[in-house]
């Protein structure tokens, strides 16, 4: 009898740790994806800036080159959160993408990764 309950006290504690650290790979891919997030948010902003009517052509390519720039810096977080959690690979592609497609094509798909980041269910 004693040895049974040994293997369950064992067999619960090795639940219990992997139910934990499991749990903290979890937080830590949201916390990379709200650090990408900020970025984001920083580059959208600019996007919104460049599209002011009435600026220069100039001034349009430096505020969309430094949206560029801004989103770029996300990258890293991203990645980060889809080693963690590979549900956010969704986050990483987008980010990487604007390297190819104009960023003003991908905002709406940034806004709502990002909005789900941001939220208190992060889960995609």
């Amino acid at each position: 009898m004693a040895r049974l309950t040994r293997a369950l006290v064992v067999a619960a504690s090795l639940l219990v740790a992997s139910l934990m650290l499991s749990s903290c790979g979890v937080g830590a891919a949201v916390a990379d994806a709200r650090t990408s997030c900020v970025f984001v948010h920083k580059a959208l902003e600019l996007q919104a800036r460049s599209e002011t009517p009435g600026l220069s052509s100039g001034d349009q390519a430096t505020l969309q080159a430094n949206a560029l720039s801004e989103l770029l810096k996300g990258t890293q977080p991203a990645a980060n959160a889809t080693s963690s959690d590979g549900s956010w690979n969704p986050l990483e592609t987008t980010i990487n993408e604007a390297e190819r497609v104009p960023l003003q094509n991908l905002v709406p798909a940034l806004t709502r990764l990002c909005h789900v980041a941001d939220s208190t269910s992060p889960y995609l």
